[in-house]
């Protein structure tokens, strides 16, 4: 019976933290592509000090805060304009393949 509790709350964790949920990398690439590209760069390493990289974040961490522009819950009036137009799929898919990119290390 514990062992079951143990295994229960495990995968309630997965589900809650986005890591059991299956991204599709090449949706994510694409979609990075249209939206996020022009200002974080198409592999996620902004070519510009004003705009943070992406590339090697956290899935979770980058999902949250796509969610959190979304809802107005985090305020900035352009991640709010591009994150509305995502939808959860889409930020799953862009989280997961931004969190697979190489964050490169670029002096401005």
């Amino acid at each position: 019976m514990k062992n079951l509790i143990i295994a229960a709350a495990s995968g309630a964790l997965l589900l809650i933290s986005g890591q059991g949920m299956t991204a599709d990398l090449e949706a994510g690439k694409k979609k990075a592509a249209e939206v996020c590209a022009a200002c974080h760069g198409a592999d996620g390493n902004s070519p510009a000090p004003a705009f943070p990289k992406l590339a090697g974040q956290h899935s979770t961490y980058l999902a949250k805060s796509l969610n959190e522009y979304k809802s107005g819950a985090r305020k900035d009036p352009i991640m709010a304009g591009m994150a509305a137009a995502l939808s959860k799929e889409d930020i799953e898919n862009v989280a997961a393949y931004y969190a697979g990119q190489s964050g490169l290390k670029t002096k401005y």
